[in-house]
Order: C-alpha cells, then sequence, then structure tokens
C-alpha cells in the first residue's frame, strides 16, 4: 500500500496503452495551467519572508504566497518540503553570448544553476550586440538576458555626445542615425535596447575625455555603467573622473589576486570607495567561497577575502555575480556553478543572514538597477515572489548546495542541475525600460507581418 502512496502520480501522468488505444491521462485530467511548490522554504527578502510557504505560479506570473493552496485537479505540484525556495538568481555581470561565442551551452548551464536574468557583460561588445543577442533570444533561449555595450564601440561612431544621448534614447531620427552611428539599419533598431555600458580597463585604457564621455552618457541616458575593477588604481581613477555620477566596480575581488599590488591593501581601497553614495560594487561568487577560485582561474588571498566578508557584513557591498560560465569562450573570473554555494556558505560562516544572501542575488541587484534606469518595473518583476511578479524562481536544495529547480518566466528550465530543453523559448530580452518577448531580429529573415 505504501508503494501505491509513493507513486500514486504515475497512473496520472504516464501515457500508455488500454484496450488496444492510446491512453493520454493528461486529456482526462485537463491541466488547469497552475503550477504549485509545496512546503518548501520560502527565502524572499523583498518580502521579508523566511517561513514555509506555498507558492502558486499561473503563466509566467507569480499568482500568490500563502501559508497553504490546497491544490486542484489538474494542477501541477512540486514538491519542495526539505528545499529553499528563491526568486530567481539575477546575474548582472556574466559572460555569455559575447560576440564570440560559439555554442549556446554556457546559457543552459547558467540556468541549471539557478540563474534567471543575466546581464552579458562583452568588453568588445558593438552597438551591434543587442541585435545579435536579440536574434539568440528569439530562436530559443531558457534565460532573460540583456547586454552591455563596451565604451570604446559607444565613442567610435562620428556622432557627438549630445547626439549619442538622443541616439540611446530614441530620439534621434531613423536616417540621422544612419549617417552618425551606424549604416546598418538593424543597429539603429536595436542598438538602444542595450542596458549598460562597460569600461574595461584590462583590454583598453580610455582616456580622461572617452571616460568622461561614457560616463556622461550612460548618466544622462540612464543606463548602467560598470568599469573592470583590478586594478585599484583605475578604480580610482573613474571614480574620480565620475564626481558624483554614479559608477560600479565590477567583479571587483578581482584586485585580491596579486595582479596589482598587495592584495589587502587594494580590498581596502575598494571598500573605501564602496562606501561613497554614487559607487556600488560586485563581489564575485566564486572568490568567496572557501576555495577561493577555481582551479582553471585565479585565486583570492585568503586575508582580502576577510575584508570583503567584512564589507558585506556591514552592508558596504551587498551584490554578487558569478562574471562568468565556466563553460563559456570569455569564462570570466568565476562560475555560475558557485552562486548558490557562495549564497549558503555565506550564510554558514555568519557573515550573512540567509535572507541577506539571498538579497545579493535577487532583489538587491533588481533594485540597483531600478535606480540606475529610473525604471521601477525591475523590483517589481524581478527579485520577488509578489503576487505579478515574473515566475522566475530557484529551488535549492540546502544539502548538495545546487537549483533543484530553475523556473523561468513559469516554465521548468533546469532541474537536477541539468537544463530542460523544452524550456528552450522561455526567456526573454531585457532591456532599461522591461523583458520582451522578441526583438524580431531572429524572425524578420524568415517572415513579417502584415500591418494595416
Amino acid at each position: 500500500m505504501s508503494y501505491r502512496v509513493k507513486v500514486a502520480q504515475l497512473p496520472n501522468m504516464l501515457a500508455s496503452v488500454k484496450e488496444n488505444k492510446l491512453y493520454d491521462p493528461l486529456k482526462v485530467i485537463k491541466p488547469t495551467g497552475r503550477l504549485i511548490i509545496k512546503g518548501g522554504r520560502v527565502i524572499d527578502p523583498a518580502n521579508k519572508i523566511d517561513a514555509i510557504k506555498d507558492v502558486a505560479i499561473r503563466g509566467c506570473k507569480i499568482e500568490e504566497v500563502r501559508d497553504e493552496i490546497v491544490p486542484e485537479k489538474g494542477d501541477a505540484i512540486i514538491n519542495a518540503k526539505g528545499l529553499y525556495v528563491f526568486p530567481g538568481l539575477i546575474d548582472i555581470h556574466m559572460h555569455i553570448y559575447d560576440l564570440f561565442e560559439v555554442t549556446t551551452a554556457p546559457a543552459y548551464s547558467a540556468v541549471a544553476h539557478g540563474d534567471t536574468v543575466v546581464l552579458t557583460a562583452g568588453a568588445g561588445n558593438t552597438l551591434m550586440a543587442p541585435s545579435l543577442l536579440g536574434a539568440e533570444v528569439d530562436r530559443g533561449l531558457p534565460l532573460n538576458v540583456g547586454c552591455f555595450i563596451g565604451a570604446p564601440a559607444l565613442l567610435a561612431p562620428r556622432a557627438s555626445v549630445e547626439d549619442k544621448i538622443r541616439f540611446l534614447k530614441g530620439e534621434m531620427d531613423e536616417e540621422e542615425a544612419l549617417t552618425k552611428i551606424s549604416r546598418n539599419r538593424i543597429v539603429v533598431r536595436t542598438a538602444s535596447l542595450a542596458v549598460a555600458i562597460k569600461d574595461h580597463m584590462g583590454h583598453f585604457i580610455l582616456s580622461d575625455e572617452g571616460l568622461d564621455a561614457v560616463i556622461e552618457i550612460a548618466h544622462r541616458v540612464k543606463m548602467h555603467f560598470m568599469s573592470h575593477t583590478q586594478c585599484p588604481d583605475h578604480a580610482e581613477r573613474v571614480v574620480d573622473i565620475a564626481g558624483k555620477r554614479p559608477v560600479h566596480l565590477g567583479h571587483a575581488t578581482a584586485v585580491a589576486f596579486g595582479s596589482h599590488g598587495d592584495p589587502v591593501g587594494n580590498m581596502e581601497r575598494i571598500v573605501e570607495l564602496a562606501k561613497k553614495p554614487n559607487v556600488s560594487v560586485e563581489f564575485v561568487t566564486t572568490h568567496l567561497t572557501t576555495a577561493r577560485g577555481l582551479r582553471d582561474a585565479v585565486f583570492m588571498d585568503p586575508e582580502a577575502q576577510k575584508v570583503a566578508y567584512e564589507a558585506l557584513k556591514k552592508g558596504i557591498v551587498n551584490i554578487l555575480i558569478s562574471d562568468g560560465e565556466a563553460d563559456a569562450t570569455m569564462k570570466g573570473f568565476g562560475d555560475t556553478r558557485d552562486n548558490i554555494p557562495a549564497i549558503l556558505e555565506l550564510a554558514e560562516k555568519g557573515v550573512l543572514s540567509l535572507v541577506d544572501a539571498v538579497a545579493t542575488m535577487t532583489y538587491n541587484p533588481a533594485k540597483l538597477l531600478a535606480e540606475r534606469t529610473g525604471q521601477e518595473w525591475w523590483v517589481k518583476e524581478l527579485g520577488n515572489l509578489s503576487p505579478g511578479a515574473r515566475a522566475n524562481v530557484v529551488i535549492v536544495d540546502p544539502i548538495r548546495k545546487y537549483a533543484a529547480y530553475t523556473i523561468v518566466n513559469g516554465q521548468i528550465a533546469g532541474f537536477d542541475g541539468r537544463a530542460v530543453r523544452r524550456a528552450n523559448g522561455a526567456g526573454g530580452w531585457v532591456t532599461r525600460y522591461g523583458i520582451i518577448e522578441k526583438t524580431g531580429v531572429g524572425d524578420f529573415v524568415m517572415f513579417t507581418y502584415y500591418g494595416a
């Protein structure tokens, strides 16, 4: 009898043959379209929730979160007893599709490990990056993806700073853009969908005038501006040139490798910069784990790691990122596989509460992007489990420290640390103004729509 109870779902799920005919139980059940996550420990920092609750998803939205949701016939149920239920991870600095990526494997690996929203931070991303990445989304990705524009690519067009500001705001006539920005009409139509601009000291050192120009463009267009952080001298230079304008220091734990001076002193200098009201800082999850790095990457100095822990504990820094997917061509300094372990280890070590640790890759990055872009949709749709928010959820096994399930826009896209291929197409294109299902770049070569 116990066996029948444990496998009671079998007759409800499995197609078979009965009386020499195909038997499809789902046609009899008629699924409601509702997915219920039952009995998990829900950690939702935005709503200050840390409790055993049920979460209901309908379509691509969170429907409700309650102590108990009674299933109806046709509901799909995930038994999350003993598991944690977080908002889907938001990874605002991860290298996939940096123009020269030749495989989709990194995207699938990222979603398998809990990422649901990513910003790809290619140093060489051109104004064409939004169209190229948009085509990838149109043709089927399991992630919500947005991108940075490389600072030199933005400086390159003949247009003035004022022209570029008008262009990125969508205020420039298309014919004018074709003479000042790009002769490619697709680029002209899609470049303004980019979320952010990246200065990358590791590949090129901009002049003071160039840095001032891209910071001014980002500030006035309300784009997120990030600078490569490995040399503290450069970070201080960027912050000095920015004045009171917003600056984000990317993968800041990279100053603690010893490649640019004293690791501990470097970390202390970055933490001082992080205290400025216009400066935000991110740390790499890999560097915060006990291992301090991957075997094929670089190791964070253990004493400098303590400085980073203290900055997190005091709330001076509150955002974590992966900086890469180890399977990607441009892998960065970390790996998405370390995101969940880092979050859980920070709580286990007492550096942060579990709620605050989860917030570093959920509510906090959404809040930062809302502030930098002036767009409230980030905190309404992402980084939380409020009714009406996008159904981006990661269900975590706290023992194995991995993503048991990753749900993207209401679809199960990862299971047991692996991608679920039928979620190909679940993702959307992340712009400053919201997430759209398609850019059209992947479709217009195949078909068009007949308009009035």
